[in-house]
Protein backbone atom coordinates (compact mmCIF):
# COMPACT_ATOMS: atom_id res chain seq x y z
CA UNK A 1 0.00 0.00 0.00
CA UNK A 2 2.84 2.41 0.86
CA UNK A 3 4.59 1.71 -2.44
CA UNK A 4 1.30 2.37 -4.25
CA UNK A 5 1.11 5.75 -2.52
CA UNK A 6 4.72 6.54 -3.53
CA UNK A 7 3.91 5.70 -7.15
CA UNK A 8 0.72 7.74 -7.05
CA UNK A 9 2.56 10.78 -5.63
CA UNK A 10 5.21 10.44 -8.33
CA UNK A 11 2.67 10.32 -11.14
CA UNK A 12 0.76 13.28 -9.77
CA UNK A 13 4.01 15.21 -9.46
CA UNK A 14 4.71 14.80 -13.16
CA UNK A 15 1.18 15.80 -14.13
CA UNK A 16 1.22 18.94 -11.98
CA UNK A 17 4.75 20.16 -12.75
CA UNK A 18 3.41 23.32 -14.36
CA UNK A 19 1.86 24.43 -11.05
CA UNK A 20 5.10 25.26 -9.25
CA UNK A 21 7.15 28.30 -10.03
CA UNK A 22 4.93 29.38 -12.89
CA UNK A 23 4.19 32.64 -11.13
CA UNK A 24 0.49 31.84 -11.06
CA UNK A 25 -0.15 31.84 -7.33
CA UNK A 26 1.43 32.96 -4.13
CA UNK A 27 4.04 30.80 -2.44
CA UNK A 28 3.37 29.61 1.10
CA UNK A 29 6.56 28.47 2.83
CA UNK A 30 6.34 25.07 4.51
CA UNK A 31 8.15 24.02 7.68
CA UNK A 32 10.30 20.91 7.32
CA UNK A 33 13.11 18.95 8.92
CA UNK A 34 16.11 17.41 7.19
CA UNK A 35 16.15 13.88 8.60
CA UNK A 36 19.34 12.31 9.97
CA UNK A 37 20.08 8.82 8.66
CA UNK A 38 19.42 7.27 12.08
CA UNK A 39 15.86 8.69 12.06
CA UNK A 40 14.82 7.43 8.60
CA UNK A 41 12.11 4.71 8.81
CA UNK A 42 13.53 1.25 7.99
CA UNK A 43 11.19 0.65 5.04
CA UNK A 44 12.19 3.98 3.51
CA UNK A 45 15.89 3.13 4.01
CA UNK A 46 15.31 -0.06 2.01
CA UNK A 47 13.67 1.85 -0.84
CA UNK A 48 16.52 4.38 -0.90
CA UNK A 49 19.07 1.55 -0.97
CA UNK A 50 17.27 -0.02 -3.96
CA UNK A 51 17.26 3.26 -5.90
CA UNK A 52 20.57 4.86 -4.89
CA UNK A 53 22.58 3.84 -7.99
CA UNK A 54 20.69 6.31 -10.22
CA UNK A 55 19.14 9.73 -9.68
CA UNK A 56 15.75 9.44 -7.97
CA UNK A 57 12.98 11.41 -6.33
CA UNK A 58 10.24 9.90 -4.20
CA UNK A 59 7.66 10.53 -1.52
CA UNK A 60 6.84 8.28 1.41
CA UNK A 61 4.17 8.48 4.09
CA UNK A 62 4.57 7.08 7.58
CA UNK A 63 1.90 7.84 10.15
CA UNK A 64 1.35 11.57 10.19
CA UNK A 65 4.61 12.38 8.41
CA UNK A 66 5.38 12.90 4.74
CA UNK A 67 8.94 12.25 3.59
CA UNK A 68 10.39 13.77 0.42
CA UNK A 69 13.60 12.18 -0.85
CA UNK A 70 15.97 13.28 -3.61
CA UNK A 71 19.05 11.28 -4.58
CA UNK A 72 21.81 12.13 -7.03
CA UNK A 73 22.86 8.59 -7.93
CA UNK A 74 26.35 7.14 -7.70
CA UNK A 75 29.23 9.63 -7.65
CA UNK A 76 32.80 8.46 -8.22
CA UNK A 77 34.09 10.15 -5.05
CA UNK A 78 32.87 11.61 -1.79
CA UNK A 79 32.28 15.30 -1.13
CA UNK A 80 28.88 15.60 -2.83
CA UNK A 81 25.71 16.77 -1.12
CA UNK A 82 22.14 17.90 -1.74
CA UNK A 83 20.51 20.86 -0.02
CA UNK A 84 17.02 22.33 0.07
CA UNK A 85 16.74 25.58 -1.87
CA UNK A 86 13.02 26.01 -1.22
CA UNK A 87 9.95 24.08 -0.07
CA UNK A 88 6.60 25.73 -0.54
CA UNK A 89 2.93 25.29 -1.40
CA UNK A 90 1.79 26.92 -4.65
CA UNK A 91 -1.25 26.37 -6.84
CA UNK A 92 -2.30 23.29 -4.89
CA UNK A 93 1.08 21.52 -5.05
CA UNK A 94 3.95 21.00 -2.64
CA UNK A 95 7.03 22.26 -4.50
CA UNK A 96 10.53 21.14 -3.53
CA UNK A 97 13.64 22.75 -5.02
CA UNK A 98 16.93 21.05 -4.23
CA UNK A 99 20.50 21.82 -5.18
CA UNK A 100 23.20 19.25 -5.94
CA UNK A 101 26.66 20.36 -4.86
CA UNK A 102 30.05 18.86 -5.63
CA UNK A 103 33.23 19.01 -3.59
CA UNK A 104 34.79 22.42 -3.06
CA UNK A 105 37.97 23.12 -4.97
CA UNK A 106 40.90 21.86 -2.95
CA UNK A 107 38.67 19.79 -0.64
CA UNK A 108 40.08 16.39 0.28
CA UNK A 109 37.51 13.75 -0.67
CA UNK A 110 37.20 10.01 -0.29
CA UNK A 111 38.10 8.07 -3.43
CA UNK A 112 35.30 5.57 -2.83
CA UNK A 113 31.94 5.99 -4.60
CA UNK A 114 29.24 7.93 -2.76
CA UNK A 115 25.45 8.05 -3.08
CA UNK A 116 24.29 11.49 -1.93
CA UNK A 117 20.64 11.94 -1.02
CA UNK A 118 18.51 14.10 1.22
CA UNK A 119 15.44 13.12 3.25
CA UNK A 120 13.00 15.83 4.28
CA UNK A 121 10.12 15.33 6.73
CA UNK A 122 7.03 17.50 7.07
CA UNK A 123 3.55 16.94 8.47
CA UNK A 124 1.47 14.84 6.07
CA UNK A 125 -0.42 16.83 3.46
CA UNK A 126 -2.80 15.70 0.70
CA UNK A 127 -1.37 17.91 -2.06
CA UNK A 128 0.74 16.32 -4.80
CA UNK A 129 4.51 16.87 -4.67
CA UNK A 130 6.52 18.42 -7.48
CA UNK A 131 10.30 18.08 -7.45
CA UNK A 132 11.99 20.99 -9.22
Amino acid sequence: MKRYRMLLFGLLSVLLLAGCGSGGGEKESLDFTVVEESEIPEELKSVIDEKKEAEFKLTYQSGEDLYLVAGAGMQETGGYSISVKDLYLQDGSICLETEFMGPSQGETVSRTPSYPYIVIRLPYREEPVVFL
